[in-house]
């Protein structure tokens, strides 16, 4: 029979800038809740149609550079109207050169091409969007919310709320952890509430309690307005068992980007599918990395039980057609060696899978990823100083960071990774002698960029900043996107700011040329340079093209050869070196011989430890 909740349908928005080449696990995660509640729901991916309307390569120049806000000044105007602080477009003075060069054009002609789009294309979207005929049977729209689509869906609400009051309005997402939700459900009349941190729990609440009528106030985490002031719930238990959540609906998504032309209607689809195994970070509850501003609710790790994991993506693949997985965990759960990849290999799957992982793994398991699918990983590697990593808190060395990208390169894995450097208390030395090592790496993945590091809220160098954060303020985007009652400081996520004992720019020059080299020498016409090894026994030959103008080969025989293979499947000491291989070699001598081999940039010296940087030439 009917119930009260069959007459509260729900649409959960996904607005611009969310990125188009993949589904929102966040909307398609609470759709499949609502909808286990008894209430009509559905997603409504729109920022599909944005992408589709100015061109995907227009669209995702701007979503993949989210500090810029650039896409949420796009929308301001239509957001904030009178109020919106830049109706001149004063903000391509601050951005246009930045944005002209990662688009390929002329400044001028970006100019001319951001205020088109945001004068007659973003108008023409909403009101294409606020005119759909379902809303009138709509009782709630949900907004998901991180990064750039904050005044998207802004825009979206208050046309809604013009043309069907009856609208309960909610907003979520990473945009709205306090203290920033909370400071735009003061100052946005469109926004009825906020629900701040994870949503399981209160979404469903929220929406009982609308059906029937009920008190907002029970409803946990919803931050709304009464008698004009902001009320928060008390916060929400995080969700301890996520075997218990449904799988992610993504049906709308790959319905409407078909209908759009922006997926093929194929057999087979490559569309990476959002899937989400834990929560929290575990290396994080015991020592947050000082720049890192996620899980700002709860930094408490909980993972889905591997047997859970293995029926999510059976179910997700055949469903959708697709065998690419990019997992949204901030790190991953170490018990899936023992669980969930033994079973993906037994079971010959045939996916491709992401993961972000933290960078101390070892060779064994670096080759379990890769028999299991992993094809491609992130593992925060953020520098290749041991002491500056140490500042960052990261729990790795610089020898465990080259070791893992040594036995990716070897087992096929895919590195992304960046270079982070202005931390206080760096000194020049440090930043030389990264820029030293790096023509030995060349023959691994070099870093996707390299740069000074993004001042976050939520990090600990943003809440623990007394004595040491100077001159903090909103980053200058900010000021051209919201209206003058908005606290900046309560809304901003990122900011600018002076650390004191940091470094300045000039001291990282060098640093940055050598990381440009590295990169050139990969993006070359041909193959990346190779350092590889191959053996026999108490026999090595080493093959070098990491320089045109180095050796070639390197040949090794009798104790430096068993020298040298001693410290190739991890960092090692010289004394654990000499214990392998016996207490017939003097200590003096293994130094020695591991120092030679450092000087000719086939080892690498991290402290006491050796390290081969040669990669076997195949598989053992």
């Amino acid at each position: 029979m009917p119930t009260a909740h069959d007459a509260w349908p729900v649409v959960l928005v996904c607005m611009p800038f969310m990125d188009d080449r993949r589904p929102s696990l966040q909307a398609g995660l609470l759709a499949a809740l609502a909808r286990a509640e008894g209430f009509p729901a559905r997603t409504l991916h729109a920022n599909l149609d944005f992408a589709a309307g100015i061109g995907v390569e227009t669209y995702r120049t701007l979503a993949d550079r989210p500090g810029q806000l650039a896409g949420d000044w796009l929308f301001s105007l239509e957001a904030f109207g009178p109020a919106a602080p830049d109706p001149r477009g004063d903000y391509l003075d601050l951005c246009a050169d930045d944005l002209a060069r990662e688009h390929g054009i002329p400044a001028d002609r970006l100019r001319e091409r951001l205020l088109r789009i945001r004068q007659r294309e973003v108008p023409a979207y909403l009101d294409a969007l606020a005119d759909a005929p379902f809303w009138q049977d709509t009782q709630v729209v949900g907004f998901t919310s991180t990064f750039q689509q904050n005044t998207a869906s802004i825009a979206l609400a208050r046309r809604l709320r013009q043309r069907h009051p009856h609208l309960f309005t909610v907003f979520g997402g990473a945009n709205f952890d306090a203290p920033m939700g909370p400071e735009l459900v003061r100052t946005v009349d469109c926004v009825d509430a906020a629900v701040i941190g994870e949503a399981d729990t209160a979404f469903p609440h929220l929406l009982r309690t609308l059906a029937t009528g009920g008190d907002l106030g029970s409803v946990p985490a919803l931050a709304r307005r009464v008698d004009g002031k902001v009320v928060t719930g008390p916060p929400a238990p995080p969700t301890r068992n996520l075997d218990d959540l449904p799988m992610p609906d993504y049906d709308e998504y790959f319905r409407r980007a078909e209908n759009l032309g922006l997926l093929p209607r194929t057999a087979s689809r490559a569309v990476h599918l959002p899937v989400e195994t834990a929560r929290g970070c575990w290396w994080g509850a015991k020592h947050h990395c000082t720049f890192c501003g996620l899980n700002a609710q709860t930094m408490n790790f909980r993972s889905k039980s591997g047997p859970r994991v293995l029926d999510e993506l059976a179910h997700l693949a055949r469903r959708y057609r697709s065998f690419r997985f990019e997992t949204v965990d901030n790190i991953l759960d170490m018990r899936y060696f023992r669980t969930l990849f033994p079973a993906l290999v037994e079971s010959e799957a045939s996916y491709d899978l992401f993961h972000e992982v933290k960078a101390n793994l070892a060779r064994a398991q670096i080759e379990l990823l890769a028999a299991a699918g992993v094809t491609r990983i992130q593992p925060g590697i953020e520098s290749l100083s041991t002491r500056v990593l140490s500042l960052m808190r990261k729990g790795v060395t610089v020898a465990q960071n080259v070791n893992l990208l040594r036995w990716a390169r070897h087992y096929g894995i895919e590195v992304d990774w960046n270079l982070l450097w202005g931390f206080p208390g760096e000194r020049p030395e440090d930043c030389s002698a990264q820029a030293a090592l790096m023509p030995h790496l060349w023959h691994l993945t070099p870093p996707g960029d390299a740069g000074r590091l993004a001042m976050q809220r939520f990090s600990p160098l943003f809440t623990d900043r007394e004595g040491i954060l100077r001159d903090l303020r909103p980053a200058p985007p900010y000021r051209y996107v919201y209206p003058a009652d908005t606290d900046l400081d309560r809304v901003a996520y990122f900011f600018s700011y002076r650390l004191d004992g940091a470094l300045p720019d000039d001291a990282y020059a060098g640093l940055r040329t050598a990381v440009t080299d590295w990169q050139e020498a990969w993006s070359d016409s041909g193959a990346p340079p190779v350092l590889e090894y191959r053996r026999a026994p108490h026999y090595v030959q080493i093959h070098d093209s990491r320089r045109s103008d180095g050796a070639g080969t390197h040949v090794f025989e009798g104790t430096a050869a068993d020298l040298y293979l001693a410290c190739c499947d991890r960092p090692v000491t010289a004394d654990a070196v000499r214990a392998r291989l016996g207490p017939r070699e003097p200590a003096d001598d293994v130094r020695r011989v591991l120092d030679t081999f450092t000087e000719a940039g086939l080892v690498l010296r991290d402290g006491p430890r050796y390290l081969a940087l040669a990669v076997p030439a195949a598989r053992h």
